[in-house]
C-alpha cells in the first residue's frame, strides 16, 4: 500500500512558485542576518528597494525550490543555507550588491559567546572608571591598573581577546565599560550565484579597499613621476620635476663659465705685468710708452743697417790687403830670380 502523500497549502506552494521564479534573477544571494536587530534589517531593507529583495526563508522550504528550478548549477547553493540566513534576489551585480551591503553596517557590542573578528586591544591611559570593584576586574582580564588623578589607568597595552577567540562574559563586561565596540552587524553575503557560477565568501572591505589602493598609489607615484609618465595626477610632479633639473643645469652651467673666466684672468694680468715690465720706471703714458718703443725699433734699424756697411768697408780692405800682399811676393820671387841668373853669369866668366 502506498504511503499518503503529505498535504501542501496553497499557501506553501504560492510561496515556493514565487522562489523559484526568483532563482531566475540575474544574482542569488545567501545572506546570513545573525545578530542583526530587526529595526535595522528593515532599515536596510528599505535602503535596498528598487536593486534587490530580501527574503527570509525557512531552510528546508530553500532547499525544496531549489530542488525544483530546474537548474543543477545553482544546487551547489545548497551547502551554504543555513540558519539565520536570508535569501536575496536582484538584476544587479553581486558584488555591487555586496559593496551596498558593506555600506549599511552599524557598531554593536560584544557578547558573550560571541567570536572575536580580530584582536580586541587596551591601550595604556587613562579611563573614566573610579576606583573600586572596577580595579579588580581589569585585573582579571590581564590589565594593569594603577590610581591615577582619582581614576583608574591602564599601565600598559594589552591584547585582551585574540581573533577567533570566544569572547567571554568578563572580557565584554570590561569591553563595554571602557567603551570598546569591536563588531558591526548588518547583512553578510555568505554565497551568490550569478552567470552559471557559485562564488563564496564575497565580502566587500571598502575601508580595506581604499587603504590597499591609496598605498599602492603611493608607491607607483614616483615611480611614474620619475620615468616622465604624464597624466592628471602626476602633471603638477612631472612639470616640478622638470623645473628643478632646469635650475641645476643653469646652475651647472653657470659654474662653468665662473671657473673659465678665473682661468682667463690670470693670462689677462700676466700680459700687462710683462707690459708694466717694459715700461720705464718714471710711469710713461701709454701713448708716450707706444712712440718711444716705435723710435727704438727705428734706432735698432739703423744700427743694423750700420753694422752691415761697416762690415761691407772691412770685407773690401782685408780684399786690398790680399792683393798688396800677392803683388809684393810675386816681387820678391822675381828679385830671387834675379839674384840667380846674376850668380850664373858671375860663375860663367
Amino acid at each position: 500500500m502506498a504511503a499518503p502523500k503529505a498535504h501542501v497549502s496553497d499557501r506553501k506552494k504560492a510561496r515556493v512558485k514565487f522562489i523559484a521564479d526568483k532563482l531566475k534573477s540575474k544574482t542569488v544571494m545567501i545572506v546570513s542576518v545573525k545578530g542583526l536587530p530587526s529595526a535595522q534589517f528593515q532599515d536596510i531593507k528599505k535602503k535596498l528597494r528598487g536593486k534587490a529583495h530580501i527574503n527570509v526563508v525557512k531552510k528546508n522550504l530553500l532547499n525544496f525550490a531549489i530542488e525544483h528550478a530546474g537548474n543543477k548549477e545553482i544546487k551547489a547553493l545548497e551547502e551554504y543555507n543555513g540558519d539565520a540566513t536570508a535569501l536575496l534576489f536582484s538584476d544587479h551585480d553581486a558584488f555591487e550588491i555586496s559593496g551596498i551591503l558593506a555600506s549599511n553596517k552599524s557598531p554593536a557590542k560584544a557578547k558573550a559567546g560571541d567570536i572575536a573578528p580580530a584582536d580586541v586591544e587596551v591601550k595604556a591611559g587613562p579611563t573614566s572608571l573610579l576606583p573600586g570593584p572596577d580595579i579588580s576586574a581589569l585585573s582579571a582580564v590581564g590589565l594593569a591598573p594603577k590610581v591615577e588623578d582619582g581614576k583608574i589607568s591602564v599601565m600598559q597595552d594589552k591584547v585582551i581577546v585574540k581573533e577567533g577567540d570566544t569572547i567571554t562574559e568578563a572580557h565584554a563586561s570590561i569591553m563595554a565599560k571602557l567603551d570598546i565596540i569591536p563588531f558591526e552587524v548588518g547583512i553578510d553575503p555568505i554565497a551568490a550565484f550569478m552567470d552559471g557560477k557559485i562564488y563564496a565568501d564575497i565580502k566587500i572591505d571598502k575601508e580595506g579597499f581604499m587603504e590597499d589602493m591609496l598605498a599602492k598609489f603611493g608607491r607607483v607615484m614616483p615611480f611614474a613621476v620619475e620615468i616622465g609618465y604624464v597624466c592628471p595626477e602626476t602633471l603638477d610632479f612631472v612639470l616640478g620635476k622638470a623645473g628643478m633639473e632646469g635650475k641645476a643645469i643653469e646652475e651647472l652651467i653657470g659654474k662653468d663659465k665662473v671657473e673659465e673666466t678665473k682661468e682667463e684672468a690670470p693670462v689677462e694680468e700676466s700680459n700687462e705685468e710683462a707690459v708694466a715690465e717694459k715700461a720705464p720706471e718714471e710711469g710713461v703714458p701709454s701713448d708716450t710708452q707706444t712712440g718711444t718703443s716705435e723710435a727704438k725699433v727705428e734706432e735698432a734699424k739703423e744700427e743694423a743697417v750700420a753694422e752691415k756697411e761697416s762690415e761691407g768697408d772691412t770685407q773690401e780692405v782685408k780684399e786690398e790687403r790680399s792683393v798688396e800682399e800677392v803683388e809684393g811676393k810675386k816681387e820678391e820671387t822675381n828679385t830671387e830670380e834675379a839674384k840667380v841668373e846674376e850668380s850664373a853669369e858671375a860663375a860663367s866668366e
